[in-house]
């Protein structure tokens, strides 16, 4: 379990927006502090201005086994040869330690069919040929992917599949269209927040956008959610479904559910953060329920 190509990602990992928002200073220390937690994998998003390259490079520079894996890169964000070349020095400098994850990524692009899009970007990347040293590890590459036919081209065309903000449901049905030696990485938000109308107030907040997206709003019918279920900020059920809440027990045991359902690996957003303070307790907290002890998942 938790391997992209060889690669041992642990069961759990940690995907962070949070730091889109800190100085470099701050980014070293805080990834050298979950490193010493035990953790062994690090999701970073594109969403903030920070290139995601760059960042995982400086990422993989401030520590030693981590390994970084871009969730996504945005393929609207640079060309499909400035990847490849990047990608390409990752691997060189940092062996068996980045994983690429690409993705269609922003707002809706009228008239761009995002399947489409992914295999001309594919194409134009396997066509190159980079005239750099070979790098000394592979440079591994895995698929934001929701729909059918995006984690069919996830299995046939990358090391597997990344998910974000899905059930459990999902993952079964993932699963079932990667076949069982695909990878499979699951975001899943949790919230440390036992009352339930604080905590779900809190996950609507969180997943306002996603409700109101074409993209994601087709991905929860698929998934059997109600036109009723979406608007209005979303059910208890919707809600509840797509942000673990409650105490530390109950949300270690609804991560596993994924992991019973199909998936290689979890990568867990800790949400709910007063601005100004740090989610390093929480990693700490997950990291003692969730990590083999010594280290590792």
């Amino acid at each position: 379990m938790g391997g992209v190509d060889g690669l041992d990602l642990g069961t759990f990992g940690i995907y962070t927006f949070d730091f889109e928002g800190q100085p470099a200073s701050q980014l070293r220390e805080s990834i050298q502090e979950v490193e010493e937690q035990g953790w062994r994998t690090f999701w970073i998003p594109e969403v903030g201005g920070r290139e995601a390259l760059t960042h995982a490079g400086f990422l993989l520079s401030s520590t030693e086994q981590m390994h970084v894996i871009n969730g996504i890169a945005r393929i609207w964000s640079r060309g499909a040869r400035s990847t490849y070349g990047a990608s390409l020095l990752l691997a060189d400098a940092y062996p068996d330690r980045h994983v690429l994850g690409l993705g269609f990524g922003g707002e809706p692009r009228p008239g761009v069919k995002p399947v489409a899009a992914m295999i001309d970007y594919l194409d134009e990347m396997d066509a190159l040929v980079s005239t750099n040293p070979a790098p000394r590890a592979p440079m591994r590459r895995v698929l934001a992917a929701y729909g059918p036919r995006m984690l069919e081209l996830a299995r046939d065309r990358s090391a597997g599949a990344h998910t974000y903000h899905v059930n459990v449901a999902h993952t079964v049905q993932t699963r079932e269209i990667l076949g069982p030696d695909a990878f499979l990485g699951v975001e899943h938000p949790v919230l440390f927040e036992s009352d339930p109308a604080t905590a779900r107030a809190v996950a609507r907040e969180h997943l306002q956008g996603y409700l109101a997206t074409p993209y994601n709003v087709a991905k929860f019918r698929r998934l059997g959610y109600s036109e009723e279920e979406i608007g209005h900020g979303g059910s208890d059920r919707l809600i509840d479904d797509f942000v673990f809440w409650g105490d530390l027990d109950t949300i270690v045991e609804k991560l596993h559910g994924h992991v019973e359902a199909g998936a290689d690996h979890v990568g867990v957003q800790v949400i709910g953060i007063e601005p100004g303070r740090s989610a390093l307790p929480h990693w700490r907290r997950l990291g003692e329920a969730l990590l083999p002890r010594g280290g590792g998942a």
